[in-house]
């Protein structure tokens, strides 16, 4: 029986993942291009299942992380379609941000807020590359207007089938996270030392008997919210089918209608054409007989 292991792109795994400061910091430097040297603390804020709305029925577990005292970091994933979820992630970070200004502080308290989304579905449509990356700048000239918030975006939908020879540390990672096979995550732990740890945490919680009964039910709570929402878009489809059907034979029967009134309207100027017939005729007729009766009296 082969080894169980847990799914690192669900968000309960990635989280635990995150636990490990050496996976952190791997992680890190590799979304954000920095040398992991200079990633000298990392120290995790929360780890909240966290709602839009109370009545939200899934929410999301981020991971938020402070980095050398300097800079926030929000990670989130996101397994199902979401196409409000530049929206959503700008609330998130711009919520973050405000958050950190108190009653009686000046603006110098605030730290750049990160956001780094990991979507498991198209976002930017039309696009090929896997990893995004967003400044607030200048539309013409390109000046950055502030590096206090900035975003990551991979769409793993959009990684290379195979992994490229010379890839990125970034794709790397992409490629471990959406790994399910005991073969790829070897693979994977040889080509970057980070992913190897990584690697090791994952074994380590997908033996924890506490830690597996928790995934298992993020994971049942993620399928059963995704097929919710599966079942409910086949029912608008069907509702929005019968509609459509309901529309076509109101229409059909409005048409069928309005062609019977245009029947009945070319009935009636028929028979008009009919009586204005009949009228002429008539008089036709009296005309005839005044002048047979005009022809007699000569």
């Amino acid at each position: 029986m082969s080894e169980f292991l847990m799914k690192p792109k669900i968000d309960f795994a990635f989280k635990e993942i995150m636990m490990n400061e050496r996976a952190r910091i791997g992680f890190l430097s590799a979304v954000l291009k920095l040398d992991p040297a200079d990633i000298r603390k990392t120290t995790i804020l929360n780890t909240s299942l966290r709602k839009l709305h109370e009545d939200e029925k899934l929410g999301i577990l981020d991971v938020r992380i402070l980095m050398n005292d300097t800079t926030e970091i929000d990670i989130e994933i996101q397994l199902s379609a979401l196409n409000i979820w530049a929206d959503r992630s700008l609330f998130y970070l711009a919520k973050m941000f405000t958050e950190q200004i108190g009653t009686g502080q000046n603006y110098s308290v605030f730290k750049k807020c990160v956001s780094i989304s990991i979507l498991d579905f198209d976002l930017f449509h039309g696009e090929s590359e896997f990893y995004s990356r967003f400044h607030i700048r200048e539309d013409t000239r390109h000046i950055l207007y502030t590096d206090k918030m900035e975003f990551h975006v991979l769409e793993l939908p959009k990684l290379p089938k195979k992994l490229r020879e010379g890839c990125s540390d970034l794709e790397l990672w992409a490629k471990f996270i959406n790994s399910e096979r005991k073969e790829d995550f070897d693979m994977l732990a040889e080509k970057n030392t980070y992913i190897g740890s990584a690697y090791e945490q994952l074994q380590v919680i997908s033996q924890d008997q506490q830690k597996r009964l928790e995934y298992e039910a993020r994971l049942k709570a993620t399928l059963d919210y995704n097929q919710g929402m599966l079942e409910a878009e086949q029912r608008g489809e069907q509702r929005g089918i019968q509609q459509g059907i309901q529309q076509e034979q109101e229409n059909t029967e409005r048409e069928r209608q309005k062609a019977e009134q245009e029947r009945q309207k070319a009935e009636q100027e028929r028979q008009r054409a009919e009586q204005e017939r009949q009228r002429a005729e008539a008089a036709e007729a009296r005309i005839r007989k005044l002048e047979q009766m005009l022809n007699q009296n000569e």
